[in-house]
């Protein structure tokens, strides 16, 4: 059910073991466990998601599934979304590993300091994740919410919430990493759009029966801009690590 928040942000309870702390940056890790490039990008989005400032996403594509394994772990839903994102940041293609930062920059997945050093400078400059966003488990539900802030003019906000597992080991029988026991974090299970932010403070409560459902053991909450329907700079973000499955 979509509310206006009547307390501020703030006031929302947080499980200490679970809920994290305010998020500095963003990283959406598009990879594919067909792809012989992409382990150390998936390596460094482990330490990506072990940060808790840091909220790590591993979106893995099926459109390299023809040269020899199926990617257990990926769907169309997040090939869309990549190739969404090359619309808003004007790329002609896609490929792996791909890092997107913030949703505002991309570069190939394996450079960490280079993520970290695109963290530090959008951070620098406020575009960061400046909108206050928190989510956190409350009993039988899963509360969300966003905080007052400025809205950017010429841009829907879309407030979606993302499914994750976070360990998933895969043994890889076929194709370019034929023979490699893989360990992948914070693999995005599923994705909804939950609503739309205008400006001001908005709650949402959803059953946690959802988690189960998706089979996930984190969640993660992306304030974002949509432009020409595409997903644009990410203005807030949240997560929530550690779930045990009731």
């Amino acid at each position: 059910m979509l509310t206006g928040a009547a307390a501020s942000l703030a006031a929302m309870s947080f499980g200490p073991a679970r809920a994290s702390s305010a998020i500095s940056g963003v990283v959406e890790l598009f990879t594919s466990q067909g792809c012989s490039s992409c382990p150390p990008a998936d390596a460094a989005l482990a330490e990506f998601a072990a940060d808790p400032d840091i909220l790590a996403l591993g979106y893995h594509v099926d459109y390299w599934d023809y040269l020899g394994w199926k990617d257990t772990l990926a769907s169309a839903d997040n090939t869309a979304r990549q190739r969404a994102y090359a619309r808003t940041l004007g790329n002609r293609s896609v490929y792996t590993p791909q890092a997107i930062v913030n949703g505002r920059d991309h570069l190939n997945g394996g450079y960490k300091s280079r993520i970290r050093n695109l963290i530090a400078d959008h951070d620098a400059a406020g575009q960061g994740p400046t909108v206050p966003v928190a989510v956190d488990m409350d009993g039988e539900r899963l509360s969300v919410g966003v905080g007052d802030g400025t809205k950017p003019g010429g841009a829907e906000m879309l407030l979606t919430i993302v499914y994750y597992r976070d360990r998933s080991q895969v043994e890889i029988a076929r194709g370019e990493n034929a023979g490699r026991a893989m360990v992948y974090a914070n693999a995005v299970l599923a994705q909804q759009t939950l609503g739309m932010w205008d400006g001001h403070a908005m709650s949402i409560d959803l059953p946690r029966g959802k988690l189960a459902r998706h089979g996930a053991t984190g969640c993660a909450v992306l304030l974002q801009a949509a432009i020409n329907g595409a997903p644009g700079p990410i203005y807030g973000a949240a997560k929530l690590t550690n779930i045990e499955q009731g």
